[in-house]
């Protein structure tokens, strides 16, 4: 296959919507990879595979509306150009922040992707997928499970075909607005759809030419590691790029793996209407976090419905082998070193993430990996080849939408400017989006232990936030740890329905050293979540039962 770029001058055109009809006419056209037309610059850009379609066949498709016509096609002087400050590997979160920095420095970019579209995992099968769909379960769930007796349970069903459908339409839309809008006009940047190889330190091998620059980013992300089970192959089975494609719900679906993959989607389809079963190999959900974060969600999660999510939830897991058989998802397992066959109608594989590293050339010039085929950088995202630097989830280092575009950006004022930062995830920010969600930013215990913290810890139950009362929604906890010496924050943990929209305020009071004395004389209104904060502060000293409703 031979994805090739057509760029079209076009007349006729009079709003946006003469350029959304351009674009729905020309999706009929078999091997049409993207397209992106503009009523402002009179003009479209088509990418195609040159074995299912041709040039010729998507102007015919634009010049059969009768009121677009094709007045010539354009050629990009851009690509003329062999000679780069910066070629960028990959299409996704890091590679766009590198390329907005880059031209920001007035440097000329070169942006060769391949494999998942413009955008990467994020956009396409990551955060934007998932999330939507996840919100979509909500609803669902919340429709035909209210928390309040005074309403009546419903018997909402859902059109998953639609449902799909919606999500298809967001990705493809924050795909085009949040990406390839974003640089197509930028004079610095231009972007090659085709996989690129390094030959040297300093140059690029896509689509038979060879492209040079000063400096080299690599970005090309991760993907699902998938483990070597006698008959998973043969099977067949589901992964993050896989699974948002589905036209029908899965009637049992079997996930194997326990971490945050795992338990979003597994939650997802069983409020969808799937019976679900994680297979998890540690003894513990969530196996890094601590023992009351994973218990407590495991209890939720395995609670029948309405009052819990229904799930089955198998930890010390061994799987022995995978069959099909009958149209069936067969698996033999040692469960806590009981034999057991698990039967579900799908497999998803949710077993951690691999570095995208094979075929690109790095081995040939000694570029160093670590842990699971990710690029070992140093503090100031350099490889072991100092003109060549990594960012984003191919460092194998955190593996965020939002940290991938800090790492680009930083990588690019590194190559470029004489002062040289170092990267910096003292006070990072996460979230695990189950419902209820888990939420962390600084040190657990036990890391506050291994730093030779003297430290201590308020917990308070959401049963004691006025919002979660009124709400009916008290599942779950906020920790706070605290230096014991300074009173200042040094991490917390939260399981809370939309527990997340908690953590800038603990993360900035870690960062700028803003006290448990000073958060308690803070103002948080009452019947906020964001008040838990300050429950848990005044909890530090005083017992929770004995503090009135507007705590002080």
């Amino acid at each position: 296959m031979a994805i090739k770029t057509l760029k079209l001058e076009i007349s006729g055109m009079t709003c946006d919507h003469c350029a959304k009809t351009i674009e729905k006419k020309v999706s009929d056209v078999e091997g049409l990879v993207s397209k992106a037309v503009s009523y402002p610059e009179k003009n479209g850009e088509f990418q195609f595979d040159d074995e299912k379609t041709s040039s010729a066949e998507i102007v015919e498709a634009i010049n059969s509306t009768k009121q677009y016509k094709v007045i010539k096609e354009i050629s990009d002087s851009k690509e003329e150009h062999a000679n780069y400050d910066l070629i960028i590997i990959g299409g996704g979160s890091a590679a766009f922040a590198a390329a907005i920095k880059a031209s920001e420095l007035e440097k000329k970019v070169l942006m060769i992707n391949d494999g998942l579209p413009i955008g990467g995992t994020c956009v396409n099968v990551g955060c934007v997928p998932s999330k939507t769909l996840i919100r979509t379960a909500e609803q669902l769930h919340i429709a035909n499970h209210p928390n309040f007796s005074g309403i009546k349970p419903g018997k909402t069903e859902i059109n998953f075909k639609e449902v799909i459908r919606q999500k298809t339409e967001l990705v493809e839309d924050l795909r085009q607005h949040k990406y390839v809008d974003v640089l197509k006009d930028d004079p610095n940047v231009t972007i090659l759809k085709s996989y690129g190889k390094l030959i040297d330190k300093n140059r690029v091998e896509a689509n038979g030419k060879s492209y040079s620059a000063e400096k080299i980013l690599i970005a090309t992300g991760s993907t699902t590691f998938v483990p070597d089970i006698p008959g998973l192959q043969e099977t067949g089975y589901l992964t993050n790029d896989t699974l948002y494609e589905l036209q029908e719900l899965p009637q049992h679906l079997i996930v194997i793996g326990g971490r945050y993959i795992a338990l979003e989607n597994a939650q997802m389809f069983a409020r969808l209407g799937s019976k679900v079963t994680i297979l998890q190999r540690s003894n513990r959900i969530l196996p890094d976090e601590m023992l009351d974060v994973t218990e407590t969600l495991k209890e939720i999660l395995e609670e029948p419905v309405p009052s819990g999510e229904g799930l089955e939830i198998k930890t010390g897991v061994k799987i022995k082998s995978i069959q099909n058989k009958n149209g069936k998802v067969l698996v033999n397992a040692s469960v806590k070193d009981e034999d057991e066959i698990i039967e579900g109608t799908h497999l998803f594989v949710a077993t951690g993430r691999k570095g995208n590293i094979s075929n690109f050339g790095l081995e040939e010039l000694g570029i160093e990996n670590h842990k699971n085929n990710f690029i070992k950088t140093d503090e100031f995202m350099q490889t072991s080849v100092p003109n060549i630097y990594a960012a984003g989830d191919v460092t194998g280092e955190y593996l965020f939408v939002y940290s991938a575009a800090y790492e680009a950006s930083l990588a690019v004022e590194n190559m470029f400017n004489e002062e040289q930062k170092k990267k910096d995830y003292s006070v990072f920010p996460w979230v695990i989006f189950t419902d209820p969600q888990v939420a962390g930013v600084g040190m657990d215990e036990n890391q506050a232990y291994e730093n030779k913290i003297e430290y201590d810890v308020s917990t308070i139950q959401l049963k004691d936030v006025p919002r979660s009362l009124a709400a009916r929604n008290t599942k779950g906890f906020i920790k706070l740890i605290r230096d014991k010496k300074t009173d200042k924050l040094i991490g917390a943990r939260i399981l809370a329905s939309e527990g997340s929209e908690l953590l800038m305020e603990i993360s900035l009071a870690i960062k700028y050293g803003i006290t448990v004395k000073e958060l308690k004389q803070m103002f948080h209104p009452y019947l906020t979540l964001s008040e838990g904060i300050k429950i848990a502060a005044i909890s530090f000293d005083k017992d929770v039962n004995k503090l009135s409703c507007c705590a002080v």
